[in-house]
């Protein structure tokens, strides 16, 4: 006869089969784990995440780390891990647009919606945060937009740089920088929404943020990969992203359409 412990063990293997761990860009640290909490209450199935920058989960994932799905906030990574025979091709999405924003908490005497970028040259703002341009996706962009403007000399002694996009914004949430650029999604995350203002840096003053997931070729759980990827096309995912401030490419909002 069949113990009782080696009958608990035996029928919930299936039900733990079904768990995966996602590698995520920081920018979806508050939508992704409100996605999955949908997705859990609709499926049952549990998602793990495991946050920072993009770059820096790449070489993990390079060096074997045991993701099933990553989420980038660059295009360009999962196309390398594509080309490098650590992710499957056939499951290359793009799930949204990233937007830069200039942030400044509630009581930073600059009026950024009047000033724009050029609030950052005012003498009361002594750093300012953005994420590593070397991994993170959002630092490119923020170094991309301050040449745009053509002020990155002029600014480049007050930067100072987080890890990721998350580190970043908290440096100025918490008051260690003046000023920050940062993802619109930090800004709009419950924790900073009402500690500050901010304005939307233009789409076309840095290379544009395409964000793209894509399922790991190891991955041990490859089906429940690929159907929570799926369920992120849905209504429901596509809402939440446009909540905190992606936009959604055509084929995405076309698949929204389609649930």
């Amino acid at each position: 006869m069949i113990s009782r412990l080696a009958f608990l063990l035996l029928f919930s293997l299936p039900a733990l089969a079904q768990d995966i761990t996602v590698a995520a860009a920081a920018d979806l640290s508050v939508v992704l784990p409100e996605i999955a909490a949908q997705y859990k209450r609709e499926t049952g199935r549990e998602v793990r995440f495991s946050f920072g920058s993009s770059g820096a989960l790449t070489t993990q994932i390079r060096n074997g780390a045991p993701f099933d799905v990553f989420f980038s906030a660059d295009e360009d990574y999962p196309r390398q891990l594509i080309a490098d025979g650590l992710a499957s091709a056939i499951t290359l999405y793009r799930y949204a647009v990233g937007r830069l924003v200039l942030w400044v908490p509630n009581d930073s005497p600059l009026d950024v919606a009047k000033l724009g970028i050029n609030a950052l040259l005012d003498p009361s703002v002594k750093k300012v945060a953005i994420a590593n341009p070397v991994t993170a996706p959002y630092g490119r962009a923020a170094a991309g937009a301050l040449r745009h403007f053509g002020i990155y000399e002029q600014v480049a002694g007050k930067l100072v740089t987080g890890e990721n996009g998350a580190q970043a914004a908290q440096f100025v949430e918490s008051g260690n920088a003046q000023a920050g650029l940062i993802a619109l999604s930090h800004a709009l995350a419950p924790g900073m929404k009402d500690k500050g203002r901010y304005w939307t840096v233009p789409l076309d003053a840095y290379p544009t943020l395409n964000q793209a997931a894509v399922v790991l070729s190891k991955s041990k759980q490859e089906a429940a990969a690929r159907k929570f990827l799926e369920y992120v096309r849905g209504a429901e995912a596509a809402s939440l992203l446009s909540r905190y401030g992606f936009s959604l490419p055509q084929e995405a909002k076309a698949g929204a359409r389609t649930k």
